[in-house]
């Protein structure tokens, strides 16, 4: 494993999408954005997407240096198009824009459509939750060859499709963010085991003829296999509302052939900001939060775990020991990564000596 201080990964992400056509703030903005999910221990979300995005930017499934459009405004509802630029960069216009709309109308319902791959959702909820205010996402991902199976299914049919909610902090608890994948893990936890050479836990895939397996290989090589949703049937309905709420509903596109062969990553989000204080200023939400966790996380840990979290709370010691130790790399994301910048006219010589 390699491990490299998260301020040198990201200068170094920067120069990376920079030299795929970025200006220098698009740069940074996509390259923060992924070194930060690798921080919170979400490595599927991280720097090991650096190349993939470099291809789509080389080949034109994505749009370098672009923003979202205004389609509709409709009181509390603000349609959104994010014309396959940067989810980094559409996702955080369109909660600015709907933090607006939420200030004075009291709540918004945002639709972001057609945006390139927006990364870890819980950035966005976050985003809503430091100002203040509660966010719920349903997402669908789209622009390449399914790889979920549907609960019952031997073979893919959707994607990961994640869903998202964030509540602001109190005085006493950090901000709760439920922020997950409708599969068992998320796509590009096989893809770091797979790098890794690493297995993948039980129940997280299934192979070509529908069977349990713990090879990471059936996600990146012939015959394909998939992932299976989390909680059976539970997790299958969730991604279905990701495509339902997240692109149906919104006019964007949902998991279908024609989309398939396009080699890119594209997201549909519905974005549901809410005030806390909407329902009355009276409502001790922030103290009944604050009671129920207080009881909850009260619960006597099981055999093996030290404490009961909340959503939110392993992130949080993950970061604070990454910032201190640095970001672990495995050898064959970051061959993926020296590779992509050799190819992008960079030294080999930038990558050497960033290690800690």
């Amino acid at each position: 494993m390699i491990t490299v201080a998260h301020d040198a990964l990201e200068d170094l992400v920067t120069e990376m999408i920079g030299r795929a056509g970025s200006n220098p703030e698009e740069a940074r903005q996509v390259a923060h954005n992924l070194v930060e999910a690798n921080l919170l221990g979400h490595d599927s979300h991280g720097v090991g997407l650096t190349a993939q995005y470099m291809r789509h930017a080389r080949t034109g499934t994505l749009t370098v240096n672009g923003h979202v459009s205004l389609v509709a405004d409709n009181g509390v509802y603000l349609l959104l198009d994010g014309n396959m630029a940067y989810g980094q960069v559409t996702g955080g216009e369109a909660m600015q824009l709907g933090l607006d709309r939420a200030r004075t109308a009291g709540a918004a319902i945002v639709g972001l459509r057609n945006t390139h791959h927006l990364g870890r959702i819980g950035a966005w909820g976050e985003i809503c939750a430091r100002e203040g205010f509660i966010s719920i996402h349903f997402v669908n991902v789209i622009g390449h060859k399914p790889i979920v199976a549907p609960h019952g299914g031997a073979e893919a049919r959707y994607s990961t499709n994640p869903y998202c909610t964030a509540v602001p902090a109190t005085d006493k608890n950090p901000m709760f963010v439920l922020d997950m994948a409708t599969s068992r893990v998320a796509f590009g936890k096989a893809r770091v085991a797979y790098n890794a050479g690493k297995e993948m836990i039980e129940g997280a895939l299934i192979d070509h003829h529908g069977l349990p397996t713990r090879n990471a290989a059936v996600m990146f090589e012939e015959p394909r296999g998939a992932l299976t949703s989390f909680g059976q049937h539970k997790g299958y309905g969730l991604a279905l509302l990701g495509e339902i709420l997240g692109a149906a509903l919104l006019g964007g596109p949902v998991t279908d052939p024609v989309h398939e062969g396009k080699d890119t990553i594209c997201n549909n989000m519905l974005t549901v900001i809410i005030d806390p204080k909407g329902f009355g200023a009276d409502i001790p939400f922030a103290s009944s939060i604050d009671a129920m966790l207080g009881y909850v996380t009260s619960a006597r840990p099981g055999e093996g775990v030290d404490k009961v979290r909340v959503p939110g709370e392993p992130e949080r010691e993950t970061g604070a020991d990454r910032r201190a130790n640095g970001v672990p790399v495995d050898p064959g994301t970051w061959a993926l990564l020296v590779e992509a910048g050799v190819e992008a006219g960079m030294d080999r010589h930038d990558f050497d000596g960033i290690a800690v």
